[in-house]
């Protein structure tokens, strides 16, 4: 009885957790994402949004990471949540904001900020939460596809608004 009760309360926690993210996120939207380039924000979130479909798919579909606690169970095994919307708009906010006219290692330092704080947010989910976990992942895994994803949305995003 202890455990069924234990089991629930962390399912709630766990949920609590992913509303926060949703919550937390619309706000970081609504302040750092400015009116005049709402379009450059849509274009950053819908590309990365597509990388993150079809690679979170392969990963779960392999059963290198499973979500146990996931808010849309029925749509598909990867989390809503974290791929579809978390991710993404942080991606938008990376591009917004990349000091383009900076040196190389500023940028550098830029992605690897943005690539880490991720990725660390991630492994303290998979170490403290039922949100995610690792079967056959590493955190460098993470590490290394995000700063891949964020570096060719940017190429994406620089090309696409090269005009302006």
């Amino acid at each position: 009885m202890y455990r069924y009760l234990s089991e629930v309360a962390l399912l709630k926690r766990d949920k609590m957790i992913l509303y926060t993210i949703w919550f937390f996120t619309v706000g970081l939207l609504l302040t750092f994402v400015p009116k005049h380039r709402i379009r450059q924000a849509l274009l950053a979130y819908f590309f990365k949004q597509s990388m993150t479909w079809l690679f979170g798919l392969l990963v779960v579909e392999n059963r290198f990471i499973i979500y146990p606690v996931r808010l849309f169970k029925k749509v598909n095994k990867s989390s809503f949540s974290y791929e579809y919307f978390f991710y993404p708009s942080f991606c938008a906010l990376f591009n917004l904001y990349y000091p383009e006219k900076k040196p190389f290692w500023i940028r550098a330092l830029y992605n690897i900020f943005y690539t880490g704080l991720l990725t660390g947010i991630e492994v303290l989910a998979e170490k403290y939460t039922n949100l995610i976990k690792y079967v056959n992942w590493r955190w460098y895994w993470s590490f290394l596809s995000i700063g891949l994803t964020n570096y060719a949305s940017h190429l994406f995003y620089r090309w696409f608004f090269k005009e302006e």
